[in-house]
């Protein structure tokens, strides 16, 4: 059931999006590897991709959201699993796996459609 309107979900892009930036410097590990450029780069690019998406909080609305939505799924689907796949679980896994986790359900709980001038 998609029960988070497409509004709400604009505002979580944002502020994920400025968050997983952060987030190496609020948790402690920016070490200047994967562990540290794996969220920042998911931050980066979720903040471009929200801007470019038609919904409310969209600037040029040229993505679909159904494509922002596999975006975000996909994107959550690696910060889960990166701490695995590019071997830093040693260093630290928890912020990730659990941004990732969050990301990949929040994506699944979101409305298709945005309501965007009445419609």
């Amino acid at each position: 059931m998609r029960m988070i309107p497409t509004k709400i979900h604009g505002i979580l892009d944002y502020v994920v999006g400025i968050l997983l930036i952060a987030a190496p410097w609020l948790f402690g590990f920016a070490f200047g590897g994967a562990e540290m450029y794996v969220p920042v780069a998911l931050g980066i690019s979720a903040i471009v991709y929200s801007l470019f998406t038609n919904y409310e909080l969209g600037a040029l609305r040229l993505i679909p959201m159904t494509t922002h939505l596999w975006l975000d799924l996909l994107s959550g689907i690696f910060l889960a699993a990166s701490p695995w796949l590019l071997n830093f679980h040693d260093k630290v896994y928890l912020p990730h796996l659990l941004a990732g986790v969050t990301e990949i359900v929040v994506s699944l709980l979101t409305q298709r459609k945005p309501f965007i001038n009445g419609k």
